[in-house]
């Protein structure tokens, strides 16, 4: 130990070394004398390097305990005469800079105690924020006007600060989250034009980021995320309080609930407005009912949380691992959101209040409520000082051996091994209280103590012998023994090439017993084992995944049981194994996402993510999307869903998918050019169509996705960035933004293969098409062809009104007069090179999709009657899928409904076979003597209406 501690004092006099060289230009003597704070902090003492003068003022001036009551004087006094909005924008950022040099100082030299430290933090954030707001309304409002209500009555911007700004418990580099609002709709006057007090606040909100966010040679203010407004990035980024209003009331979330807890107005509490936006907000928030439905919430996001700790490997982290800050948070918010309508003290944004309610209660006793409250605090200080160190965000423990020892003393230890003793006692504690109160079980674990037949031991012993496995299976035919037995020795050649650790052999030593034991009791043992081997094979060096199977039987009974369904589940789950957390819960496995919460999922799952890392954002679209089929997979071999219900899931999903990143692509696009000049602020001038199986509701679990593009954008409009380009090159090159970013690979493979020649002239047209071209093509270029992929493209994406216009071209189209002899010569010939080129070559195979009396023949009969009739009916072209086609036309006596009946039930028979066929990972190809009477049937019909 003394070695150890000797080892320390040297790379600290080295580090005192290097920092006096550093600050030469300061006064020595003074530096001398404050090297134990200087070494403590590379912030400091760059700041310091940087600034020579703020050190002389730091030793003139030194910080108070608590300075909060002079920061906006300061700031004012600084801001005195500032009229451009550059030198504004550089002010806020030394300001900052030098209030948080102050604040470390004051931090390292316990001038401060923790609780004043993070309030000071908050304090400082908040007078930047809305003097920054004020400042710019009152230049916007000169350019633009004032925005006024129908009353009169000027208009103000309001601020929700979120999350640990809201809290009062803001850290040293904390991200702000806000939500930006305004009371009520009307138009700005005094400007040289009417504005909608919408686009106004939304101008004035982008201006407010831009000044906080953007980095200058001077660095940032804050970095501000803005998702956890109503529908995230993809919603509009001010709200007035009615349409807040009825979004929380009608989609709140309960995730939105929780974070609502924190969110305070920034700035004057005073105003009427701030009282009314609180009464709107706290119906949403407090149940008056004793509200126990929050337990099983909070379970499941600190599932989800776990299962991104183990995804992206975080270890160390004070924050998101065991009996770290957040289920600190968690354990307040429980008692809250449960009691929260009942006990008017628990409404409060500030954790530690909450606490001290909850112990007036006696929800929790006194012992347990102090324990939370060091630990709480010496969790924050903890982080808040390995963010001083280097002004990086993060709750990670260091690993460099400088920066463990200037935390380990800036914590008052003598050394690292003493602070993590201290450390991981007080998180133990802290997840015990957890989860005592949520109760979760710590592990599902019975691998201690769940009897199994030692005989499966022998079966994975290292010598396995063929009269073994006999011996321990008698009732096993001797090929099947063969198998077993050669299935087991080639794992373990396979597992002998990879990299297994001590422990991972030991877990692996303990699981192959249990799978054993619970797979070689089924008929088909030698089958579901040839699909898990490969799985466990990927995992073995991955030690956690083999610790979940051996810790969670549910999760190990789960996994055999789908890869027993299907070998396309097993292969997904072997391809990627952080899926099996989704195997621990048995109830929301069986379970998919409502179809109208899929966007809602997608943006909650992405909130982890930094705005501005798409490696990251890419990879967890990819994450979500497999999550997704893998809940599909596990309810449509489970029968939960039907074949159709499958298609309307995965349709789902996909819309979802298209929908964030069309948006990620437009947030990108528009960062390098601006915005087209002609849209209206919150309006992207794009239509995304869906052709074929997503266009028709038919989407399997590995169909591409064929998309068209559109916009309406004028011939001479231009962008308004810094770098304009035309308006048209910036919607092409949005498509190749869009269709890269579903393309590119990542290890969760591609998003989806997308498919863009079904555009007006194909591979030689542009990629994205002005729907007045659209319109002009498909009435007087397409070919009969092209109008019957039209049949089954809907808009799945764009504004309402371009959609709206999408849809009567469409119906233009589709309505057109055509010669029925023609249009059934064009429509057969086109159906039976489709056979010649794709149909099965041999007599006892039919081809469910492509051969004659298949499901192509029923598409093509329906998208017949849809271009034939639609000029006398035009309602026919309402849907574009082939089951509500044919309804559609019993409902207009164009077929009778027994032979439109049987259609329908050949055609869903077929797609039910299709679909289980890909389930084992097996083509479309049945032997001929299926399907013989709905062949008959689909015949009959074609020869009936198309000959």
């Amino acid at each position: 130990m003394s070695e150890f501690n000797s080892s320390f004092s040297s790379l600290l006099e080295q580090q005192k070394q290097k920092v006096a060289l550093q600050l030469d230009q300061c006064n020595l003597a003074q530096v001398q004398a404050h090297l134990d704070i200087l070494v403590q902090s590379d912030f400091l003492v760059d700041a310091f390097c940087r600034f020579p003068n703020w050190f002389a003022d730091i030793i003139q001036n030194p910080p108070q305990a608590d300075e909060r009551q002079f920061y906006q004087s300061w700031l004012d006094a600084q801001l005195s005469g500032v009229a451009d909005e550059a030198i504004f924008m550089k002010t806020l950022r030394l300001f900052r800079h030098f209030m948080l040099v102050r604040l470390e100082w004051s931090q390292l030299a316990k001038i401060s105690h923790d609780e004043q430290i993070l309030l000071q933090l908050t304090e400082l954030a908040e007078v930047i924020i809305v003097t920054a707001r004020d400042w710019l309304y009152e230049l916007s409002c000169k350019e633009w006007g004032t925005p006024y209500n129908a009353q009169g009555q000027a208009q103000p911007l309001l601020i929700l600060g979120m999350g640990k700004l809201g809290g009062g418990e803001l850290n040293f580099s904390s991200d702000i989250d806000l939500i930006f609002t305004y009371p009520e709709h009307g138009q700005t006057k005094g400007g040289r034009r009417e504005l909608d007090n919408a686009v106004f606040f939304t101008r004035l909100g982008q201006r407010l980021i831009k000044a906080l966010d953007q980095i200058t040679e001077d660095g940032f203010v804050y970095r501000v995320d803005m998702r956890l407004r109503p529908l995230g990035d993809g919603g509009p980024l001010v709200l007035s309080f009615s349409a807040m209003e009825d979004y929380y009331q009608e989609q709140g979330r309960d995730w939105e609930r929780y974070a609502m807890v924190k969110a305070k107005v920034l700035g004057d509490q005073q105003s009427p407005y701030v009282s009314e936006l609180y009464q709107m907000l706290k119906p949403f928030v407090y149940r008056r009912y004793i509200d126990f439905s929050v337990l099983q919430s909070l379970r499941n996001m600190k599932s989800m949380i776990e299962r991104e700790v183990r995804r992206r490997g975080l270890k160390n982290n004070i924050k998101l691992g065991a009996g770290g800050i957040r289920e600190i948070e968690f354990i307040v918010q429980v008692f809250q959101l449960i009691r929260g309508g009942r006990v008017v003290g628990l409404q409060t944004r500030s954790l530690l209040t909450a606490l001290s309610v909850i112990e007036q209660e006696s929800l929790l006793n006194t012992d347990e409520v102090i324990t939370l409250r060091e630990n709480y605090f010496f969790l924050r200080r903890c982080e808040n000082i390995l963010q001083a160190i280097c002004d990086e965000q993060t709750q990670t423990l260091p690993d460099d051996e400088l920066d463990q020892l200037r935390l380990a003393t800036s914590m008052g230890f003598a050394n690292w091994e003493e602070f993590e003793q201290s450390l991981s006692k007080r998180m133990q504690v802290n997840r015990q209280i957890f989860n005592e109160l949520i109760g979760e079980n710590e592990s599902e674990s019975t691998s201690t103590t769940k009897p199994y037949n030692d005989q499966f031991d022998d079966l994975w012993g290292p010598d396995l012998q063929i009269s073994d496995v006999k011996q321990i299976l008698p009732a096993y035919s001797d090929t099947e023994v063969k198998q077993l037995h050669q299935l087991l020795i080639q794992f373990r050649n396979d597992i002998g090439k990879r990299t297994i650790g001590v422990r991972g052999r030991e877990i692996l030593d303990q699981l192959m017993p249990r799978l054993l034991e619970s797979i070689c009791s089924e008929k088909t043992a030698i089958l579901v084992l040839s699909r898990i081997l490969p799985l466990l094979v990927n995992i073995v060096s991955r030690t956690t995944y083999l610790e979940l199977l051996l810790e969670y039987p549910t999760a190990l009974k789960q996994l055999i049981r789908l890869c027993s369904a299907s070998p396309m589940i097993s292969d997904q789950l072997a391809h990627y194994p952080i899926l099996l957390d989704e195997l621990i819960d048995i109830n929301s496995l069986y379970q998919t996402v409502a179809p109208d919460e899929y966007k809602s999922q997608l943006y909650q799952y992405l909130l982890r993510i930094e705005v501005d890392d798409e490696e990251q954002q890419l990879e967890a679209l990819r994450q979500f999307k497999q999550m997704q089929l893998l809940h599909i997979a596990a309810c449509d071999v489970e029968h939960v869903l039907t074949t159709m219900k499958v298609s309307d899931h995965l349709t789902y999903v996909a819309e979802s998918l298209l929908d964030f990143v069309v948006q990620m692509a437009w947030n990108q696009m528009v960062t390098r050019y601006g915005r087209p000049e002609y849209l209206a602020d919150n309006d992207k001038g794009l239509v995304v169509v869906a052709y074929g199986k997503l266009g028709g509701w038919e989407l399997g679990y590995g169909s591409d996705l064929d998309l068209v593009f559109l916009h309406d954008c004028p011939v001479n409009s231009i962008t308004n960035g810094n770098k304009q380009i035309d308006s048209r090159q910036f919607y092409l090159r949005l498509v190749q933004r869009i269709i890269h970013l579903f393309n590119v690979r990542t290890s969760f493979g591609i998003l989806y293969e997308v498919d863009v020649r079904l555009r007006p002239q194909g591979d030689a047209g542009l990629l994205a098409c002005s729907l007045d071209s659209f319109e002009d093509y498909q009435m007087n270029e397409a070919w009969t062809w092209e109008h019957q992929a039209l049949v089954r493209a809907r808009a799945v994406y764009g504004e309402g009104e371009l959609i709206k216009r999408f849809n009567q071209i469409r119906h233009n189209v589709l309505c057109k007069k055509r010669d029925e002899v023609v249009l059934k010569k064009e429509v057969r010939e086109m159906r039976e090179k489709m056979r010649v080129h794709l149909g099965s070559t041999q007599n006892n195979l039919f081809n469910l999709k492509i051969d004659e009396g298949g499901i192509g023949d029923i598409e093509f009969l329906s998208q017949y009657l849809v271009l034939n009739y639609a000029n006398k009916y035009p309602k026919m072209t309402k849907w574009s899928d082939n089951v509500r086609i044919l309804e559609l036309a019993t409902n207009y006596q164009i077929m009778d409904g027994q032979e439109a009946e049987q259609l329908t039930q050949a055609y869903i028979d077929m797609r039910n076979k299709i679909h289980r066929l890909a389930l084992q990972l097996k083509s479309s190809t049945v032997n001929s003597s299926q399907f013989v009477q709905e062949k008959q049937i689909v015949n009959q019909c074609w020869l009936k209406w198309l000959t």
